[in-house]
C-alpha cells in the first residue's frame, strides 16, 4: 500500500511531511511525498518559510503519480492560492477514485492566519470538493466559514454541518481545542453523525498532532478502510501516539508526538 503526502515540511521531524511519513511507516503504509514549502522549524516555533514554485509542486505530484500505485493522498500545508490550484489540477489528472485527506492548515497555534482571503477561496472552491474528507480543527472550521470559533460540541457539530453544506463529501471538526473534559471530534457525512472522544492527555508534546491524525487516516484508507473505521483508527493512533509523547524527550518546546510508540520499545 502506498499512500502520498502533499504538505510543507517540518524541519525540527514533528509535524508536515516527516510526521506524515513516519506515520505511514508507523502503520505499515509506504509514503510518498511532494513538498509544498520548507519551514525553518523547531519545537519552540517557526523561523523561516521558503515556499516552493508551484510548477514544482506539480512536477512532484506527477512523478508520484506516473510511477506509484497510490493509493491515498493526504494533503497538508499549501501555503499560496497558486499552489492550491497546482495541487488541485494535479488531483484532477491522476487521483480519479483515490481517497483524499484534506487537513486544511489555515491558522497557526498562535491564532495567526496562514492563508489570505485569496487563498481560503481557492481552497474552498477547488479542494474542499475534491476531497473525501476534510479535518479543521475548530478554528479552521470557523475561518472555512467566516465564523466565531464554536463554542462547544452542538456548535462544532453545527458548523460541520455546513460545511458539508459548501460542497465537503465529509467534515471530522476536531475538539483539541475545546474545553471540554475529553477531547470530542464530530464526524459529519451524509449519513448522518458521530461523535468520537477520547482522554485529554496533560501534555506539552502535542506538535504535529493535525497532521499526524489526517496522516493516520489516509494510512487506513491506502490499505482498504471504509471512511468512518478509517477515522476511528486514525484517532486512536493518535491517542496513543499522544499519551507515549513523555516518553521523548525532544527539544525544549512544544515536543512531538510519539509516531512509533508501538514499535519502540
Amino acid at each position: 500500500m502506498i499512500a502520498l503526502t502533499i504538505a510543507g515540511s517540518d524541519s525540527g521531524g514533528g509535524a508536515g511531511i516527516q510526521a506524515d511519513l513516519k506515520t505511514f511507516s508507523a502503520l505499515g503504509v509506504y509514503g510518498a511525498s511532494a513538498i509544498t514549502a520548507l519551514t525553518a522549524q523547531n519545537t519552540c516555533g517557526v523561523q523561516g518559510i521558503h515556499d516552493v514554485p508551484p510548477a514544482f509542486v506539480a512536477a512532484q505530484c506527477d512523478s508520484v503519480f506516473s510511477d506509484l500505485a497510490v493509493r491515498a493522498v493526504k494533503i497538508g500545508m499549501l501555503g499560496r492560492m497558486a499552489v492550491i490550484d497546482a495541487v488541485a489540477d494535479a488531483l484532477d489528472r491522476h487521483a480519479t477514485g483515490i481517497p483524499v485527506v484534506l487537513d486544511p492548515v489555515m491558522v497557526a497555534t498562535s491564532g495567526d492566519r496562514l492563508l489570505d482571503d485569496a487563498a481560503v477561496s481557492a481552497l474552498r472552491g477547488r479542494l474542499l470538493r475534491r476531497a473525501d474528507l476534510i479535518t479543521p480543527n475548530l478554528p479552521e472550521a470557523a475561518a472555512l466559514l467566516g465564523e466565531p470559533v464554536a463554542a462547544g460540541v452542538d456548535e462544532a457539530e453545527a458548523q460541520g454541518r455546513r460545511l458539508l453544506g459548501l460542497g465537503a463529501r465529509a467534515v471530522l471538526v476536531k475538539g483539541g481545542h475545546g474545553t471540554e473534559a475529553e477531547s470530542i471530534d464530530v464526524l459529519v457525512t451524509p449519513e448522518g453523525i458521530r461523535r468520537l472522544s477520547g482522554p485529554r492527555v496533560a501534555t506539552r508534546n502535542t506538535h504535529g498532532t493535525g497532521c499526524t491524525l489526517s496522516a493516520a487516516i489516509a494510512a487506513e484508507l491506502a490499505k482498504g478502510a471504509r471512511l468512518a473505521e478509517a477515522v476511528e483508527q486514525g484517532k486512536h493512533y493518535v491517542g496513543g501516539a499522544i499519551a507515549a509523547a513523555e516518553r521523548l524527550s525532544i527539544g525544549r518546546g512544544h515536543g512531538p508526538v510519539h509516531h512509533f510508540f508501538r514499535q519502540w520499545s
